[in-house]
């Protein structure tokens, strides 16, 4: 089998730094540094799989809580803007200068151009690099007082956007310890400190008072984890929690009036087929799984309503692509299943996968084939799926989580050297028209590169695009400026309040 790598993520877009707010709030978003405020109870979908490291995917964990952030953020176009760094220019083609705004961290040292320094240098050196600097070669070196240098072994005109990752979050020294160890407990500089953890259950937050962009009107996150999406939701309707992160939408009309709001969001949910080996190795197999499955009934039946049907790796979230999208051309044409015997997975985190899955199975029996169907919880099933074990995986992923850049997602998804490339694809014209969308710095042209690349993909037939989602999100009626975020990164902030 084919070996999988990561290969170096993609320059992201090159755009301004913006001042706008980052995402939609459910309220008035203003911060009061008088306000003693309640403490927030929260409940969230997936319970800290890597003890709060802020390289993998508890980072997002992090983000979302208001405990981390980095140099720089998303605002709501999808653009780099600042954060920790006031602002930013690019001195070269490898190298950027960024001016630090004056923070603190929450165990009360000053952030530094040394400490941003060092921080991004042990991210760019941990095990298991964080998703967006895989493949990249960082330099990070402070520059006088507010300034620090980055620079990159190849020309990356994308870099501001890159920082913005939930995994390039910036801490204090003492965070970093012994073989590799990163302790995010009062370390972050976020207008929430993490204070205490209780396994991957629960994690107590205290306001940080110091917080550079103001008081937060909360005093405090009381943080649950529960994986089970209708105990999720049911502690919201009891009065457990005040906020609850992904209700399954077989919930949300049981939601009390005027505590649910939807949010259209960059996460596609799609059916990756094994084209490296087993039946879907056959171009005109996948275009028959392609012309048997019906997206309409996913979005209007298991989603219920709450979904759009697929259209293509990116969806309505991301605005631009829309009107960009190239049709798929030179597809193979689909051929007989003639009872063709293959094995479907999927993941129980997200419970509409399953749903779905087996409404795909259905669909695919309908049309000749022969459907397994294999149900684990993730941390279970992703190395078998990389593995090839599987010949297809149904997936939600969130396509510019990692580094916003949605070239990136391509090449870490379906390029021959991809480090996440579920469909095992290695195609050389999805290479290539990766590879040139890589090389544009233009914001236009780069859209219109990112938009024929993934024509390219879809004519592979290697990802069925399923729905794109939106998430609902409980909310009691008492609280305001909960983070409405597209991208998934934020959920509270410094106006988060009940």
């Amino acid at each position: 089998m084919r070996p999988v790598h990561r290969r170096r993520l993609a320059a992201g877009l090159l755009l301004a730094p913006l001042l706008s707010g980052c995402f939609a709030s459910n309220g008035d978003e203003s911060s009061s540094p008088s306000a003693d405020g309640a403490r927030l109870r929260v409940a969230l979908a997936f319970p800290p799989a890597e003890n709060f490291s802020p390289y993998g995917s508890d980072a997002t964990l992090l983000s979302r809580l208001g405990v981390t952030e980095g140099l720089t953020g998303l605002d709501a176009n999808g653009a780099a803007a600042p954060a920790l760094a006031e602002s930013w220019t690019r001195e070269s083609s490898r190298s950027w200068l960024f001016i630090l705004r004056e923070a603190t961290f929450q165990d009360g040292t000053d952030v530094t151009p040394s400490a941003v320094a060092a921080a991004l240098t042990h991210a760019a050196g941990a095990k298991v690099a964080p998703a967006a600097l895989s493949g990249v070669d960082l330099t990070a070196k402070a520059a006088g007082s507010h300034r620090v240098r980055i620079t990159t072994a190849d020309p990356d005109p994308a870099l501001p956007l890159r920082l913005s990752s939930p995994g390039l979050a910036v801490l204090a020294a003492k965070a970093y310890g012994k073989a590799g160890a990163v302790d995010p407990v009062g370390t972050a500089t976020g207008p929430f400190a993490l204070t205490r953890t209780t396994g991957t259950t629960a994690a107590t937050l205290d306001r940080f008072d110091d917080y550079w962009g103001g008081r937060a009107q909360a005093s405090g996150i009381d943080a649950k984890f529960i994986a089970d999406g209708t105990a999720r939701t049911n502690a919201l309707r009891t009065g457990e929690v005040d906020i609850v992160e992904a209700v399954p939408v077989s919930q949300a009309a049981s939601l009390a009036k005027g505590t649910a709001r939807e949010t259209a969001t960059t996460r596609t949910t799609g059916l990756y087929l094994n084209t490296e080996s087993g039946p879907f190795e056959d171009a005109g197999l996948r275009a028959a799984v392609r012309a048997a499955v019906d997206t309409s009934a996913l979005a209007k039946g298991v989603y219920e309503g709450h979904a759009d049907p697929g259209v293509g790796v990116f969806g309505p979230a991301v605005t631009w692509a829309q009107s960009k999208r190239v049709q798929p051309d030179g597809r193979a044409r689909a051929a007989d299943p003639d009872g063709t015997s293959v094995t479907l997975a999927t993941y129980d985190n997200r419970p509409e996968l399953p749903e779905a899955a087996q409404v795909l199975k259905q669909q695919l029996e309908q049309a000749g084939f022969k459907v397994k169907l294999v149900v684990r919880e993730y941390s279970r099933i992703e190395s078998d799926v990389l593995a090839g074990k599987f010949d297809g995986f149904v997936s939600a992923r969130n396509t510019l989580l990692d580094t916003g850049d949605p070239v990136s997602i391509l090449a870490s998804d379906f390029t021959c050297d991809g480090g996440y490339n579920l469909a095992l694809l290695c195609d050389k014209s999805v290479d290539r028209a990766v590879d040139r969308a890589e090389g544009v710095s233009d914001v236009e042209r780069r859209r219109d590169a990112t938009m024929t690349a993934e024509a390219a993909i879809l004519g592979t037939d290697a990802l069925v695009p399923l729905v794109h989602q939106r998430i609902v999100t409980g909310v009691t009626t008492s609280v305001r400026g909960v983070l409405l975020d597209p991208y998934e990164r934020a959920l509270v902030g410094t106006g988060t309040r009940r």
